[in-house]
């Protein structure tokens, strides 16, 4: 890693104090910003963790107050943090939030990693299940893929690609992972890339996306500063995750199983069948309609008219949600006449949501 001012700091401070000093200090510190009160030995023995006598203790902030880390307000009082007791508390805490984003952008490599992996043995089995749906029952089929319905932001990291170039990441609920290039006018010291992934972190961290409003960037930029531009592309590429949500991948097979049914082989209904089948936008409508029901994860049936798809009022539509971990849900349907085995067809959606989450739970290694 290398050595940033905070670091070199922070070697300075560790020549001077020893582990018990630095605790110390960081309890008096931490005890006088929730008070605003002088802190004192006894205050300080029931504060930490060192099991240390009053005297002990006493001894302690002597050496601190020597050494100028703390001083004392006035002779009957106790003691309270001086500006360099304060930097090296800041340093510190600075360091310990570089450490945990270096280790949340690793573990988000690894979670990019798993989540492409997955994908594509997820699509090959989604892909599968619809033809062997097809297949068994002599109607079409489509499955969606599973898709995120919870918007909480779970993390962003910037990450320096060269002098006039920073990468977005951002991770939002279910473990959707968006990469957006952002270009600067300058490049960032090391310093200035840690001091906006914290103030990006800690502000919007777990917060569902619709509450980040005007007033709420606004504030960000202007903590940002002569960085403000940045905050603002980050902003952009939040919004472009939230946009890529809305896209459903729908997987179909069957389609000419169509012909079949007497009812539904005309030339002009078996056409617009095939092409709802081919251009799939008004089965992402049936898929948004199934998804957005309160009954969530039931069988839904839509004869003729009832369904949302027009192409459709001369079939019967036979639904299921599925859903692979909180806030992931995706469509399994069958189509058909009217006449179609609505029990068999019921049986086979129940039997093959069980088998997906199966599936996942298996390759997520969690059985």
């Amino acid at each position: 890693m290398k050595m940033t001012a905070y670091h070199k700091r922070r070697e300075c401070g560790r020549l001077d104090l020893d582990e018990r000093k630095r605790k110390i200090l960081q309890a008096i510190i931490r005890n006088y910003l929730e008070t605003g009160e002088p802190v004192g030995s006894r205050t300080i023995s029931k504060y930490t963790d060192l099991n240390l006598s009053s005297a002990t203790i006493r001894n302690e902030m002597s050496d601190l107050e020597e050494l100028g880390y703390i001083i004392q307000p006035h002779t009957s009082a106790g003691r309270i943090p001086s500006d360099k007791g304060y930097r090296l508390y800041v340093d510190q805490m600075m360091i310990e939030k570089e450490e945990q984003l270096s280790q949340a952008t690793q573990e988000v490599k690894e979670l990019q990693k798993m989540l492409l992996d997955r994908e594509d043995k997820m699509e090959a089995v989604l892909k599968q299940m619809a033809r062997m749906l097809a297949a068994n029952t002599n109607y079409a089929t489509m499955i969606s893929a599973p898709q995120v319905r919870g918007n909480k932001l779970k993390f962003i990291q910037l990450s320096r690609v060269d002098a006039r170039q920073l990468l977005t990441t951002i991770v939002v609920e279910g473990n959707v992972i968006k990469n957006e290039m952002i270009s600067v006018e300058q490049m960032l010291d090391d310093e200035a890339l840690l001091k906006l992934n914290i103030l990006l972190n800690t502000n919007l961290n777990g917060l569902p996306i619709e509450e980040i409003n005007l007033a709420m960037i606004l504030n960000l930029k202007q903590q940002a500063g002569i960085h403000a531009g940045i905050i603002s592309e980050v902003m952009d590429a939040v919004a472009a995750v939230i946009k890529d949500g809305e896209h459903v991948e729908i997987y179909t097979s069957g389609a000419n199983n169509i012909f079949k049914y007497p009812e539904l082989a005309d030339q002009q209904r078996a056409s617009e069948l095939i092409t709802t089948f081919e251009e799939k936008q008004l089965l992402s409508e049936l898929v948004q309609d199934t998804l957005t029901d309160e009954t969530g994860t039931g069988i839904q049936v839509y004869i003729g008219n009832e369904t949302p798809v027009k192409t459709m009022k001369d079939c019967s539509v036979v639904t299921a949600t599925y859903e692979l971990e909180e806030g992931m849900k995706g469509t399994i349907g069958i189509i058909g006449p009217r006449r179609m085995d609505y029990d068999r067809v019921i049986s086979t959606l129940k039997t093959l949501k069980s088998q997906l989450d199966t599936i996942y739970k298996k390759e997520d290694g969690r059985t």
